[in-house]
């Protein structure tokens, strides 16, 4: 069983999207342990078998035993320019419960591509709470700057289709994680496991925050929902 719901304001009516993208979600998921929970959220090699927006991914380098910084591009529809981030993540065990962060941050190998709009994520989180033995729940916020002057339709597809959409995929991911890890270095979780981690060391010296003003501001607003080419994000995990 899935359970998703808005955030809520004290007044009890659903937020709206703000210019920033401000975006808050929970999800409650039965039959899925908090660990494996935590696990797909971690697991890049998965999130290409269950994430079907997402163009690639990979990890850059660690700064410290729980905390990297990683790449992450996602399509969007055509004629709209694709977007990546290179952001700082960090993540902490919270007895039962997890906490993973993350915000963008300029590292020197990584500047903008050609073909893609660098966005910004301002801050992005998912804290994951176990509520028995065999469920969890998972609260998501986010405030990400896609950056362009991006058409209304956009971003109401954003927060209406895709993110929801988006939340459901990982439930599904959950549910066939652990048949799926059993076949794929099941003792290879290197966020549990500091030990197992051969990343580069990075220098936070080498580091510094990602601001949107300082990235180029592509006007993408003439764009209308119907010439738009959208990709499916129905595919099953």
């Amino acid at each position: 069983r899935l359970n998703t719901t808005c955030s809520k304001e004290p007044n009890g009516n659903e937020q709206q999207p703000i210019k920033l993208g401000l975006w808050g979600m929970r999800i409650v998921c039965k039959d899925v342990t908090a660990e494996t929970l935590y696990d797909v959220l971690h697991d890049t090699s998965y999130r290409k078998k269950w994430d079907t927006n997402m163009i690639d991914t990979f990890d850059i380098g660690r700064l410290t035993v729980n905390a990297d910084v990683g790449y992450y591009s996602w399509k969007c529809p055509s004629p709209l320019k694709n977007r990546d981030f290179v952001t700082m993540r960090s993540w902490l065990p919270l007895g039962n419960d997890y906490l993973i962060i993350n915000y963008s941050v300029k590292h020197p190998e990584y500047p903008p591509k050609k073909d893609y709009v660098r966005a910004v994520s301002l801050l992005t989180g998912y804290l994951i709470q176990s509520s028995g033995a065999n469920c969890c729940t998972l609260y998501y916020l986010t405030q990400v700057d896609p950056r362009g002057s991006l058409p209304k339709w956009v971003v109401n597809r954003a927060s209406q289709l895709v993110a929801p959409k988006a939340m459901k995929k990982i439930y599904k991911a959950c549910l066939k994680y652990p048949e799926w890890k059993r076949k794929h270095e099941p003792n290879l979780k290197p966020w549990r496991y500091p030990e197992q981690n051969m990343l580069p060391c990075i220098n936070v010296a080498d580091l510094t925050v990602q601001r949107a003003d300082s990235l180029e501001n592509i006007d993408e607003s003439s764009v209308s929902e119907e010439k738009a080419q959208h990709h499916s994000d129905d595919d099953e995990t």
